[in-house]
């Protein structure tokens, strides 16, 4: 027999995930009556609107039949976690689609990247009444900094991904690493993310702090590379052309860009490994 928790919908957090729930469906059906375009930028952005409204559509209704208490997860870990990912997701997003799709008279893509901007509000809203709710501090991997980072490497992986054109990186090996860079690294992320949550760690027979500490060193210099290689191969004979609207080449600008970001976030995931591993405990 299932237990219904009314209780659970009619909570400050209840509420605003309900809320998120209509503006993301809202969003995507905005988007979706306009017609579709053959983008990765654009399926990027219908991807973050459906995915976030499923994800909350999905916790409202375990936490409302309680099956949220049976699963084998850290539960509070992965709600904050979401949060904290679809924030990013839907801020992202609201400056992707308006940049590549909005106009004047574009009246369902201008309504759309409001309602993007609302959802990316309440999401945040979600995510602070996570750290303010009662009974402490939230102990899970992915609510602390080294999750939190690791939750941007992925998500700015997805942006790179969205950027890249095959017929472009496919003609040099130097651009193949980097994509073999970004594909690596985004795939081990999720793995320790998904590891985290699965409450799966128990099962090392060895110390995942220091694997984990390994594992962004040799991220962090692949990464290194990559930031050398990308430019130097994907510019190399290819000036900017004229006109260029949101051509490819400014594609290959965004991936540089965001190289550069996964790269600092990959250093600063480092430093905080390193200190948690080789300082902290020795304190302890």
């Amino acid at each position: 027999m299932v237990n219904l928790d009314l209780r659970s919908l009619t909570l400050p957090v209840g509420i605003i995930r309900m809320v998120e729930v209509v503006l993301t469906c809202i969003s995507f059906s905005l988007v979706a009556s306009a017609g579709h375009v053959l983008s990765t930028h654009w399926a990027w952005c219908m991807f973050t609107w459906c995915f976030c409204c499923f994800f909350s559509l999905f916790i409202l209704i375990m936490e409302f039949t309680r099956f949220s208490d049976k699963v084998p997860i850290s539960w509070d870990d992965f709600t904050t976690a979401f949060a904290m990912l679809a924030t990013l997701m839907c801020f992202t997003s609201s400056i992707i689609y308006p940049t590549f799709f909005t106009c004047p008279t574009c009246y369902h893509q201008i309504a759309a990247t409001v309602i993007s901007l609302l959802c990316f509000g309440v999401y945040v809203s979600e995510v602070v009444l996570a750290r303010l709710r009662p009974g402490g501090e939230i102990s899970g991997f992915l609510s602390t900094v080294p999750g939190l980072l690791k939750i941007l490497e992925t998500l700015v992986a997805c942006i790179i991904f969205t950027s890249l054109d095959p017929a472009r990186f496919s003609l040099y090996p130097g651009l193949q690493w980097c994509v073999a860079v970004y594909s690596l690294c985004f795939i081990f992320a999720l793995v320790i993310i998904f590891l985290t949550v699965g409450q799966l760690l128990s099962f090392f027979p060895f110390s995942f702090d220091k694997l984990l500490t390994v594992y962004n060193i040799l991220a962090t210099v692949m990464y290194m590379t990559a930031m050398v290689i990308w430019p130097l191969y994907g510019f190399e004979n290819n000036p900017r052309p004229v006109p260029c609207f949101h051509c490819s080449w400014d594609d290959l600008v965004v991936v540089t860009f965001m190289t550069v970001i996964n790269l600092v976030i990959y250093i600063l995931d480092t430093i905080y490994s390193i200190k948690v591993v080789f300082f902290t405990r020795d304190e302890e």
